[in-house]
């Protein structure tokens, strides 16, 4: 597979995506437009965009990979994901409904009424650091591919490769922001969707397979397992460690992320938002059980062809690249460029945004929209592109999958805290939280967890922590919340 055309193939997507971002934002491009897309955004549109969002390249690549894992996956990630659907749901019922009734730019506003000052600064301060952290990590390892696979041939050196990634990301979205992103993201996620199926495709025609074969092989092989009810105390892959934790994690690292809702706001109305999350909801679970059809069938084609890796995450990108010719790896590559970028795109004005209304406080100027406050929001734009390349090139240069993968983890962790803070919010009308100690609390709670997880074998009897981790974590929370607080002598002004 010759990285030049890769590399052509890659240069002209950028291409169509900064032209939609010079269309988009021609006639306006100030805060609100970048913000909130002048909250006039298609339902339809933001829906089928959030699904890139929602899908990133870690998704693209690691959850195939996993499907024939000696750690025995399987099909078991479908557990989580029916988790996911039921935080969708409870996002979509509970939390939209709060934020567009404070007519919210910035989710974390709600948490300066319900609590105070400190705890505002606290959730958005949680915010900013784990989705910087989560975003570098997401992109770090695509970036990977990127390298190897293209820009090695030409001796570029990896900082520069990140460099260059997230200056043209910058350069589709510094001047329109959500507006642009939400088609960028449209599109963006049509070539991610279209690369899952047209993966499936190639690979069951080069194992002599049709549509329906392909299904019976996968349903018959040893690869599709998906209930797994037995050994609660030591296995991850418990149903109900696994469905509980996909529905917090979603509530927490979705319902109380400002990357995703900030998509959600810019709807029109309630109506138009939950519209749009029910429809991704449903999309979301189908294109999920593509990827664990996509991990079974490359398994099969590898088992075939006697193709082994050094990890599981390198089977995808091999077989793609590598083995089944020209179109299937340029359908795999823009696909898993689609599938990063989204989410970075979203990422960096979701960062931009947060900063901008939570600690600049442009939500509380009469002149959000001035020139001296989109220049600022530029300034803020850029900084975060350059911490974002720092922080991947730091990953790097660590060069160690078990570090790397312990920063992220504690990154993940810190979703917990907000989970904790909003169900005070929204549930603690009687007391007032001690607002001064609220920071440490929130850096206590994932700590206790960290160590939690890490000997819980020896304490708990045995037993596994999963991702049902971020329950214990926002109860903590919210028990130190509670500790601290006292009772409230005046009537809370903020409705949940």
């Amino acid at each position: 597979m010759s990285p030049l055309v890769l590399l052509s193939f890659i240069i002209g997507y950028f291409l169509v995506l900064i032209v939609i971002s010079f269309l988009t934002s021609s006639k306006s491009s100030d805060n609100d437009t970048f913000f909130v897309a002048n909250r006039n955004s298609k339902w339809y549109l933001v829906a089928f965009g959030m699904i890139g969002t929602a899908l990133s390249g870690v998704t693209f690549i690691s959850v195939p990979g996993k499907v024939g894992a000696p750690t025995g996956d399987q099909f078991a990630y479908f557990q989580f994901i029916l988790g996911n659907a039921a935080g969708f749901i409870i996002i979509a019922t509970v939390l939209l409904p709060l934020y567009y009734r404070l007519k919210l730019t910035s989710i974390y506003s709600y948490i300066e009424n319900a609590l105070g000052t400190w705890s505002y600064k606290t959730a958005a301060g949680i915010f900013l650091i784990s989705r910087t952290i989560g975003s570098a990590f997401r992109l770090y390892l695509v970036v990977i591919v990127l390298q190897k696979f293209i820009f090695d041939s030409y001796h570029v050196p990896f900082a520069v490769t990140v460099l260059i990634c997230l200056l043209l990301i910058w350069l589709y979205t510094y001047r329109g922001g959500l507006k642009t992103i939400i088609i960028t993201d449209s599109l963006q996620t049509l070539f991610l969707v279209s690369s899952v199926f047209l993966s499936i495709y190639f690979i069951c025609k080069s194992l002599d397979y049709n549509l329906f074969q392909a299904a019976d092989a996968i349903k018959n092989s040893s690869y599709s397992k998906i209930f797994f009810f037995t050994d609660f105390l030591a296995s991850k892959f418990n149903f109900g460690k696994q469905f509980l934790g996909g529905l917090f994690i979603t509530v927490a690292m979705t319902g109380l992320d400002q990357d995703l809702m900030q998509k959600n706001l810019s709807c029109k109305n309630i109506g138009e938002a939950q519209k749009n999350m029910f429809s991704f909801t449903g999309v979301f679970v189908v294109i999920n059980i593509f990827f664990l059809s996509v991990g079974a069938l490359l398994y099969m084609y590898a088992q075939k062809n006697g193709i082994t890796v050094s990890k599981t995450d390198y089977l995808y990108p091999t077989i793609a690249l590598q083995y089944l010719g020209l179109v299937p790896a340029i359908v795999f590559m823009l696909g898993l460029t689609a599938a990063t970028f989204a989410t970075t795109d979203s990422a960096l004005t979701a960062l931009t945004t947060s900063f901008c209304v939570d600690f600049l406080n442009f939500n509380k100027r009469n002149d959000v929209n001035s020139k001296k406050n989109v220049k600022a929001r530029h300034y803020v734009h850029i900084a975060f592109s350059g911490l974002m390349f720092l922080t991947i090139v730091i990953f790097n240069s660590i060069n160690n999958d078990a570090v790397v993968g312990a920063i992220f983890k504690v990154a993940s962790y810190t979703y917990g805290p907000l989970l904790g803070l909003y169900s005070f919010g929204l549930f603690v009308k009687s007391r007032q939280v001690a607002d001064k100690l609220v920071p440490f609390i929130c850096v206590i709670s994932p700590t206790v967890c960290f160590f939690l997880s890490s000997y819980s074998k020896e304490w708990l009897g045995g037993y596994v922590f999963d991702n049902e981790l971020i329950i214990v974590n926002g109860f903590i929370t919210f028990v130190g919340l509670w500790l601290t607080s006292s009772p409230r002598t005046e009537v809370v002004t903020v409705k949940a």
